[in-house]
Order: C-alpha cells, then sequence, then structure tokens
C-alpha cells in the first residue's frame, strides 16, 4: 500500500465526518439532523456492526448504505462501479477508510478531490490476503527455478488462481433510497442528461439531414449540379450517422437506467403496501397489477422518446412550411391538425381505458376461478360454469371493437390526411402559378417531413395511451414507496440485552378497529410482557387474538391507547427496529414459503447472502424441530429450492419452517400464532421443547 493511500484515507474516530462529507459531495444526501460518533467499543474488523452504524447513520442523511461484497477475481470490476461508497483498508492493525467517489476519485479528511487508480485500491484490499500466501510461493517459485524478472506475474496468477473464489468485503455503497422523489433519481442517474443529449443530437441530426437536401435541391432546381455540390451534400450526410448513433445509444442507456429505476420503486412500493390492502385485494387483482407495471416501463418509455423525437421533427418541419410557397398560414394548418390528432388521441384514451377496465376484469375472474377450481368442480352444477365468462366476453368484445375503430383513425388519418390537407394547401399556389418551383417544392417538403413526423407521432400517442393506463393499475404501488417523514430512530436503544424481569413491552389501553367496522376489535387492552415471560393467550375466532399479534408485532398501529417497547414508543424506535425487537410467524393462511432456497426461507428475517455459522445454526434449530430427515431427504440440504416452483413442504413443514423463521431472528420478543395447531403430538413436543428452550420472552397464541 503506498504512503498517498493511506494519506487520502480516514481514520476509525472520523467515519462520521467522513460519511457525511462523503453523502454531501456526491450530492446524495439532505439536510444532516445529527450524525452519532462511534461508539469506542466498536470493532472495526466486524462488518456487521460497522455496518448498522453507517446505516443508521447514513438514515439521517437521506441515503442508503447497501454493504457490498466482491470476489477476488471481480474485485476491480466492482471498484470501478461502486462509487460513492466507504471502503474499509487495513494498515497493519490499524483500519481506514477510504471516501469513493464516482469516476475513481478520492475525498480526503481535508476535503479535497484525488484522483486515483483502481488498481491501487484493489491492491490494498487483496493485500491481506495476499500476505500470509506470497512467502511460501515465492520458495515454491525459487525452486522450480523461475526467473526473477517473472516471478512478479507468475506469483500474481497463482494468486489470482488460488483466491479467485474468495468474497472481500468491507464496502458499503452510498445511493439514493427507493423512496426518494423520482424526478432526483432519474437526475441523479444521469436520465435527465442524456435525454437532453439525445433531443441535440435529434435536432442537429434532423436539421443537417435538412440542410443536405436543401442544398442538393437548390442545385439541381437551379441547374448548378457539380461535383463540389455532391460531395458538400455526400459530408453533410455522413456527418448525421455519428449523431445518429448517438442518438439510438443515448435512449438506449435513458431507457435501460430509467426502466431499473422504476421496477426498483414498484418492487420497493410492493413491499411497502398496507397489509390490508393487500389482504382486500384477489390474487387477479394482484397479477394484473404486476403485468401492468412491465406495460408502464415499455410503453412510458418508448411513447415519451417517440413524442420526444416527433416534437422536434413537427417544429423543424413548421419551419420548413413557412418557408415553402404556403408561408405561415400552411404552419398554421399544421398546427391546426396536430390539434386534431390530439383530440383523436384523447378519445384513444377513453376507449382505451374502458377497454382495460374490461380486460383486468377478466383476468382477475379467470385467476380467482383457477385458484378456485377444485372447489367449482365440486360445488357449482356443470351447465353454469361458464355463465358469467360468456358475459364478460361480449362486452370485452363489443369495447375492443369500439377502441379499433379510433385506433384506426389514429395510426392512419392522422398522417395520411395530413397528406391530403397539407398538398390541398399547396394547390392554390400551384394552379395560380404566384411562388416559385423551389418554394413549391420546400412546401411539399416540409408536408413529406410532417407526415413522417405524425405517423411517428401516432405511435408514441398510442403507447402513451397505453402508459397512462397502466399507471392507474400501478401508481398505487409506486406512491407507496414514497419515503415518510418521521423520528428518526435511537440506534443506542437497541444495545444491549434486556434483564430478566424488566418490562419489556408495556401497553395501556390499547385500542383498534377496522375501516370497515362500527365496532372496535380491542378497546381498553392493558397488558405487560416482561423479560423471561411465557404467555399463552387463548380465545374463541374472531375474538381479537391476530389482531393483538399484530399491534404487538408493529403490523397495525392502535388507535388509541400507548405502547411501548423497552420503554420506547414506535415512533421513537422506527418500524425497522421495533421488528427487529419483537419477530412473529403469523397463522398459516398469512405466512408463505418463497420460491427460493430452504436457507433463504429461513434466513429472510435475518441477513442474507448467510455466513458459515448462521448455516450451522440453520440446521442445528431445523433438527430440533424435528426437521432434520426433510433435510436428510433434499439433495441439496439447506440449499434445497422450495415452494410453489421447487421442494413441495407439507403443511406441518411449513409451520415448523415459520417457527424457526422466527427463532433465528434472535428478537427479545417472539410471538407464534396458531404455530402448533398442524403438528401431530410429538412433533409438537419436540417444537415445544425446542422453541422454550432458544427463546427467552415467548407469547402462544391458540385456540382453547
Amino acid at each position: 500500500m503506498t504512503e498517498d493511500l493511506i494519506r487520502l484515507s480516514w481514520p476509525l474516530e472520523r467515519l462520521a465526518e467522513a460519511l457525511e462529507a462523503l453523502g454531501h459531495s456526491s450530492k446524495l444526501a439532505g439536510v444532516t439532523t445529527h450524525i452519532k460518533h462511534l461508539p469506542s467499543a466498536l470493532d472495526a474488523n466486524d462488518d456487521e456492526a460497522v455496518g448498522e452504524w453507517i446505516s443508521s447513520n447514513a438514515d439521517q442523511l437521506n441515503v442508503e448504505a447497501q454493504p457490498v461484497f466482491a470476489s477476488y477475481a471481480e474485485l476491480e470490476k466492482v471498484i470501478r462501479a461502486i462509487g460513492p461508497a466507504l471502503i474499509r483498508i487495513r494498515v497493519g492493525r490499524d483500519v481506514r477508510f477510504l471516501a469513493l467517489l464516482a469516476s475513481g476519485r478520492v475525498l480526503d479528511p481535508d476535503l479535497r478531490k484525488h484522483k486515483v487508480s483502481t488498481k491501487i485500491i484493489c491492491a490494498a484490499l487483496r493485500e491481506p490476503l495476499e500476505l500470509p500466501l506470497t512467502p511460501q510461493l515465492d520458495q515454491l517459485l525459487e525452486r522450480v527455478g523461475v526467473a526473477r524478472r517473472r516471478r512478479g506475474k507468475a506469483r500474481q496468477a497463482i494468486l489470482r488462481e488460488r483466491l479467485s473464489a474468495v468474497t472481500i468485503g468491507g464496502f458499503w455503497a452510498l445511493r439514493l433510497p427507493p423512496g426518494a422523489g423520482f424526478f432526483r433519481q432519474l437526475q441523479q442517474a444521469g436520465v435527465l442528461r442524456d435525454t437532453a443529449i439525445l433531443a441535440v443530437a435529434h435536432a442537429v441530426q434532423y436539421a443537417l439531414g435538412l440542410l443536405a437536401w436543401f442544398v442538393i435541391g437548390r442545385a439541381a432546381l437551379e441547374g448548378q449540379l457539380d461535383y463540389a455540390t455532391l460531395v458538400a451534400w455526400a459530408m453533410l450526410l455522413l456527418t448525421t450517422i455519428p449523431l445518429r448513433v448517438l442518438t439510438t445509444w443515448k435512449q438506449g442507456v435513458s431507457a435501460i437506467r430509467a426502466g431499473g429505476l422504476l421496477k426498483q420503486r414498484l418492487l420497493y412500493g410492493a413491499l411497502r403496501l398496507d397489509p390490508d390492502q393487500i389482504r382486500h385485494q384477489g390474487a387477479g387483482q394482484l397479477l394484473g397489477r404486476i403485468i401492468e407495471t412491465d406495460a408502464v416501463e415499455t410503453m412510458a418509455l418508448n411513447g415519451g422518446f417517440h413524442g420526444l423525437l416527433a416534437l422536434i421533427e413537427l417544429t423543424m418541419a413548421a419551419a420548413v412550411l413557412s418557408m415553402g410557397a404556403g408561408g405561415w398560414l400552411h404552419a398554421g394548418l399544421l398546427l391546426l391538425w396536430i390539434v386534431f390528432a390530439l383530440f383523436i388521441g384523447w378519445t384513444y384514451l377513453n376507449k382505451r381505458r374502458h377497454w382495460m377496465e374490461q380486460r383486468m376484469s377478466i383476468t382477475n375472474n379467470l385467476v380467482e376461478s383457477m385458484v378456485g377450481h377444485r372447489t367449482r368442480l365440486a360445488q357449482e352444477p356443470r351447465e353454469h360454469w361458464h355463465d358469467a365468462e360468456d358475459r364478460s366476453l361480449e362486452h370485452y368484445f363489443r369495447s375492443s371493437k369500439h377502441m379499433d375503430r379510433i385506433a384506426v383513425l389514429l395510426s392512419t388519418l392522422v398522417p395520411r390526411g395530413w397528406l391530403v390537407i397539407g398538398i390541398a394547401g399547396l394547390a392554390f399556389d400551384f394552379v395560380r402559378g404566384g411562388s416559385s418551383t423551389g418554394l413549391l417544392a420546400v412546401g411539399l417538403g416540409g408536408v413529406l417531413l410532417a407526415y413522417s413526423a405524425l405517423r411517428r407521432m401516432a405511435a408514441g400517442m398510442a403507447q402513451l395511451t397505453d402508459a397512462v393506463i397502466a399507471w392507474q393499475q400501478v401508481s398505487l404501488i409506486f406512491h407507496s414507496g414514497a419515503l415518510k417523514n418521521s423520528i428518526k430512530p435511537e440506534v443506542s436503544v437497541l444495545k444491549g440485552t434486556p434483564q430478566t424481569g424488566e418490562v419489556l413491552l408495556d401497553g395501556r389501553d390499547l385500542a383498534f378497529r377496522y375501516n370497515d367496522r362500527t365496532e372496535a376489535v380491542i378497546s381498553g387492552c392493558d397488558l405487560r410482557i416482561k423479560t423471561g415471560d411465557k404467555l399463552l393467550i387463548e380465545g374463541p375466532s374472531g375474538g381479537g387474538k391476530s389482531t393483538l399479534a399484530s399491534l404487538l408485532v408493529g403490523l397495525r398501529q392502535p388507535d388509541s391507547g400507548l405502547l411501548l417497547l423497552r420503554g420506547f414508543d414506535r415512533r421513537t424506535l422506527g418500524d425497522a427496529n421495533w421488528r427487529r425487537l419483537v419477530v412473529s410467524a403469523p397463522q398459516f393462511h398469512e405466512n408463505h414459503v418463497l420460491s427460493e432456497t430452504f436457507a433463504f426461507n429461513l434466513l429472510m428475517g435475518r441477513r442474507w447472502p448467510a455466513r458459515p455459522e448462521d448455516l450451522e445454526e440453520c440446521e442445528a434449530v431445523c433438527r430440533d424441530l424435528g426437521l432434520g430427515e426433510l433435510l436428510d431427504r433434499m439433495p441439496a440440504g439447506l440449499n434445497q429450492m422450495v415452494g410453489e416452483t421447487g421442494w413441495q413442504l407439507s403443511h406441518g413443514e411449513r409451520s415448523r419452517l415459520y417457527i424457526a423463521r422466527a427463532l433465528l431472528q434472535r428478537a427479545d420478543l417472539v410471538l407464534l400464532d396458531e404455530s402448533f395447531a398442524a403438528l401431530d403430538p410429538e412433533n409438537l413436543r419436540r417444537a415445544l421443547i425446542c422453541v422454550l428452550n432458544r427463546v427467552q420472552t415467548l407469547v402462544v397464541i391458540a385456540h382453547p
């Protein structure tokens, strides 16, 4: 490691300053509230502890800190793309941090920016791995007789082969959170800059194309078509080629970046949807929303680019028309036709919206029928199976016919109708003979240019219409990802383990009522849970047991009353910290096995990717719960794919997976809602012993 790299790095005690300076220098950070200094007991070599501190304090800057891992072989590629980021480097026993900006620049402790080679940074990160192996490799190379001048390359080749799969950590990339303003995300990702370059490049390319045809046309009409004119015409056309390449490239780059940001925002919004919103929608409605997310991305981006380019082309076509035989009156006629085209587009939007409602209704009914197919076969008379489908298809057919008529007008009448009107605008001057041949040619060229632009405009309007309608389906998901103003959590309240007998959770006069009900499900509820308590809550169905559980775990907010966890309310702790301290295994119909590995399903509430010690604990918990035989049967063990598209788990196996998932989160309070109902007596005994041995404070909900 060079001395320059040490000089540019930040010491551990100034990590708070480095985080704040990096956030502001990269234009990611908002208004700073308060950055906490590192606790003196923080181990700089503990990735989890340092990452937790960086993540929680990055939240104060309205920035998201993402831990990043890279293999030895791909380290350089990751470092080139990771900025802005904090990178931990080791200097002997000392630990320091690099504040890496984009484009390979580093921010030093004096807030000056320096260009640093990626290879130097990678060498510093690889040094702790290479240093123990270097003496052995040098001895080996000397024994086999490798020349001294070749030993360096030979050593690097051997190290690359031996360490290629080793994972290197200690990077924390700073990014705008997915819930930040979408316009700001586009700006930060460079989408707006690339779109502006796209517009300028297309305008210049279009202007050069017009100039080229103006040169050749004027020379032909004046009888001065010579070699120099042809060369000038060819040079102008050749100049448009790199501009067209630039336009296509920038359009692709902008579409990929904007589409990635949109998908990220929709995924984030889907994960933040209110559980009650999801519960009150059928599987078909949810599937329809997901399908429309792809339409929003594809249609909005393509239609937006078509619309932007059509606007540029129509502006230049109007300018050409104004210089032709028809003059400004001809350009005004084009403007009136554009207004007519927009009216056709608005009509198409309304017809398309009605058609989409019919289509979504059919999709919803189809999916719901597929889900309940067995029940339908057993309960409904055969002659009535398709009555509702026939009525829906009839409405859908009528809506499709009306929409297609307007679509034909939009795609054919708008551009071709302009050809008739535009040429008719030149007919009077042509018959009267009041304009020169050159002006008539310019006017005719303007008509053809406007025709091409209107074709592009019609295609863009059709795609934008689809995007607008699809947006109505996905806007709920998009807006649910917006950041909410809340009190920042205090990190210090998470430290330490509560002592036995200490009040862990205290609820006073809690009340909750569902929005669609007049009577409260829970009213005047008082409870106090101390560390070490083992509680059993029994009651009839519909008595509010699961609702109380959702209040305790933080899935719902009480309408009134006070609920404290370790002396702090939910606003002070924040949602993430509350759910880290109190975890639950919900009822079977509200819990799911995701289509992933068995290990991922176990550790999804803890951390991923898993470490060896995490997998060892997973296997120990599973065997204690009686899932050892299942692990032995599965060919890949913990890495076996499970879920709807993988290994099918029985009802009891799923129940014990949900219990293990809750136990592995190591929370202060574990709440199990009807988790033992599907187990036979022997597995129930084993599961209960496992839970009691591993959980300090436990609440179990069951039927009497």
